[in-house]
């Protein structure tokens, strides 16, 4: 190598870059804009597809006013609301209890929601062709669905528990229907109900209509768990506001009808439970007086036999004050006692004998009963006669009070229960809008353009940051400790031209040579001519200038040939080298063959002058690549290609090599001993930092300096942040 060789140049730089460079990151996006777009187009897609496929969604709403206390007992006087208590709902408590089986199990039963109807024939791309699938219609006569073929219409379904969550098959026969579910086959009339025993129970099913002949269509009786559980997932239950009293009840499905029918009936059930639980203390004290009324009313009839046929046998007996006074006190506590028997009659038939309430209402009747029992030993200290006619009047008068008092309170709870409501009304029921709430079409469209447009913003940057592809010649030149001498700029002409694949390769002085490409290739001649004016090795007349790659595609062959061209214009004799034996292609380049080249006379006693062969251009000599030896390394390090470069020094005044890649061989590696420059290409926007410094660092563990680097490709455009590097150029640019 030429001891003229920069001596300053620095090994590779290992370290990376930290800072984040905003404005590449936003230039790095606006290069990869076609895949943003492809991404965005189809997210886009997706989204039409996906709108068209999900069945649109309707809501329908209700409200439920929930009071905190019932005000009908109460406002009929204390006396009654004592007896039958007063009931505390909140609105939380209330909306557990509309989700709950005891509510939503007579609406499954009503509207057989238990059934479940599906057609196997509908397939993703009928969803998307037709943007709205008919789904079954559940009513109290039975369930129906719409085919293309016909309608399915069944009144009844009930399996045994082994069948629950089954799918069977209805199919149209000559003499009815056949229901399968894979294992046995049930034959029935239409429009009759019929029983079935399977090897899993029993089987009762009314088919009314069907499809026609062959049409399958899919029926499954679920568990009563799963279609409550299916219901709840669709029905929303919430107090509106804080402490209002008022429930929301909003339910969704995909179809407006049948959703409002299924909520109507849950509001509904739900009124009617609350009516019957609001009633049903006062039924059951009627029903408690009822069966006490006769009882007493013969007591009382009895006793006033007993006290009237007593009068008319001893007559009017004048009774003492005292004892007066002790009769009334008895009979106070006689109507005490029956009133606190009548509540702990109707307590206990709530409670236990150990609820707190029970207890003191027998506390109460012992110190009653004492009280009685002390006043009775009092009285009977009197006239045998006056104790008596005591006993009997006392008798009688207790009776009358009791009985009038239950049968006044038995015909007010009868008022009570005809005037009863419960504690919840409703406000609104559901209405049918037809206004779907999902799918929104536009909505879902940008939000899948969007997420598209991230994706694919996320994949440019993912590629930018792994790639780490070469764009900028000043980090190049930070990452390698090597100067980048030159960027050339990409040829459109010459692209446009190669995408002809019956087009042969051309040089830029044939095809474009008022480019910038061509004005670049001047200035890197310039650039080498200066770099090595001093004479080289002894004996050494020609300057040899190696040109090398990390990797393949990189466009070295096309940099050796255009600097081979625009040496030869200085009057100059230039030979170029196709030293790439495995996969040159640098014939091309001067429409020659790759025939006797320097495989065949490194591998062969041949003379050094049957390989050269002249071209077409003045002043220029080539040698292509010749057959494939099997050991390329092996010969570049013999004598005989040092004996040759020693030959062809005599002769030439500049040797251009195309060498091999060095990631691929070491070709370069041995060959670069005899070059007075050592030059590097890499492709903009293709060619990756990390292979580039490696390469470096490669050649010089080998003890070989490279000199320069050549950014070859570079793209000028409003997105190429670093496009001022060749933004000017003198003279004709028309191309």
């Amino acid at each position: 190598m030429n001891t003229d060789s920069q001596n300053t140049a620095k090994n590779a730089v290992e370290k990376d870059d930290d800072e984040i460079d905003l404005m590449a990151l936003l230039f790095a996006i606006l290069r990869g804009w076609k895949i943003i777009v492809f991404f965005a187009v189809l997210g886009l897609i997706i989204g039409v597809l996906y709108s068209r496929y999900v069945n649109p969604t309707y809501k329908s709403d209700a409200l439920i006013q929930v009071e905190e206390k019932s005000q009908g007992i109460s406002a009929l006087g204390s006396d009654i609301s004592e007896l039958i208590g007063s009931e505390v709902s909140k609105a939380q408590t209330e909306t557990e209890l509309i989700r709950s089986r005891m509510i939503l199990e007579p609406v499954v039963n009503l509207l057989h929601l238990r059934i479940q109807l599906s057609d196997p024939n509908i397939g993703a791309l009928y969803k998307i062709k037709s943007s709205n699938i008919d789904t079954q219609i559940n009513k109290p006569e039975g369930v129906s669905l719409k085919t293309e073929d016909g309608e399915v219409e069944v009144s009844q379904f009930n399996v045994s528990q082994n069948y629950l969550n089954q799918p069977f098959t209805l199919t149209r026969s000559a003499t009815g229907f056949v229901l399968s579910n894979g294992f046995d086959d049930f034959k029935g009339q239409l429009g009759k109900a019929h029983q079935f025993r399977g090897t899993d129970g029993q089987i009762h099913i009314t088919v009314n209509d069907l499809p026609a002949d062959g049409y399958a269509v899919n029926i499954t009786k679920q568990s009563l768990q799963t279609t409550t559980d299916r219901v709840n997932s669709a029905l929303s239950v919430v107090e509106k506001g804080k402490q209002t009293g008022i429930i929301q009840l909003s339910m969704t499905g995909n179809n407006q009808q049948q959703t409002s029918l299924i909520l109507k009936r849950i509001v509904l059930s739900y009124i009617d439970q609350n009516q019957s639980r609001g009633s049903e203390e006062t039924t059951k004290t009627i029903a408690f007086m009822e069966t006490q009324i006769p009882t007493l009313k013969k007591k009382l009839e009895d006793s006033e036999a007993i006290f009237n046929d007593f009068r008319k046998k001893y007559g009017t007996i004048d009774v003492g004050k005292e004892a007066e006074l002790l009769l009334g006190e008895n009979s106070q506590i006689d109507v005490q006692l029956n009133e606190l028997k009548l509540k702990k009659a109707d307590l206990t038939t709530y409670y236990t004998d150990e609820h707190p309430l029970v207890v003191q209402i027998n506390d109460q009747l012992a110190v009653l009963n004492a009280r009685k029992q002390e006043i009775d030993n009092t009285i009977a200290g009197l006239p045998e006669i006056q104790r008596e006619f005591l006993q009997l009047s006392a008798d009688t008068t207790i009776n009358r009070e009791i009985y009038l008092t239950l049968l006044k309170n038995y015909e007010q709870l009868k008022i009570v229960k005809a005037g009863q409501i419960g504690f919840a009304r409703v406000i609104d029921l559901p209405i049918s809008t037809f206004r779907a709430i999902a799918p929104k079409k536009l909505q879902i469209m940008i939000l899948a353009m969007l997420l598209g447009a991230m994706l694919g913003t996320m994949l440019v940057l993912l590629k930018n940051m792994l790639r780490n592809v070469v764009k900028d010649p000043e980090r190049l030149e930070m990452k390698t400790g090597i100067p980048v001498i030159a960027t050339i700029p990409r040829s459109a002409l010459l692209t446009r031209l190669r995408k002809n694949k019956k087009s042969q390769n051309r040089l830029l002085a044939h095809a474009d040579n008022n480019s910038l490409s061509y004005e670049a290739i001047k200035s890197l001649r310039t650039n080498l001519m200066f770099g090595m004016t001093t004479v080289g090795k002894v004996g050494q007349r020609a300057k040899v200038i190696l040109i090398a790659g990390e990797s393949p595609g990189v466009g070295k062959s096309f940099i050796s040939s255009n600097l081979t061209e625009v040496f030869s214009q200085l009057d100059k004799k230039v030979l170029i080298i196709d030293a790439d034996m495995r996969l040159g292609e640098l014939h091309k380049m001067f429409n020659m063959t790759q025939d006797n080249g320097l495989g065949d006379y490194l591998a062969q006693q041949i003379a050094l002058t049957t390989v050269i062969h002249p071209t077409t251009l003045d002043n220029i000599d080539f040698i292509p690549r010749g057959q494939h030896p099997h050991n390329p390394s092996s010969l570049l390090s013999g004598d005989k290609f040092e004996q040759m470069m020693t030959e062809l020094n005599e002769h030439y005044d500049y040797i251009v090599i195309d060498s091999p890649p060095i990631l691929a061989a070491s070709d370069a590696m041995i060959m670069s001993h005899y070059a007075d420059k050592v030059l590097m290409v890499t492709r903009y926007d293709q060619s990756i930092e990390g292979q580039v410094a490696y390469a470096v660092k490669q050649m010089n563990k080998a003890n070989v300096q490279v000199d320069g680097i050549i950014l070859n490709d570079v793209q000028q455009g409003l997105m190429s942040k670093y496009s001022y590097h060749y933004s000017y150029a003198y003279g004709n640019k028309q191309s």
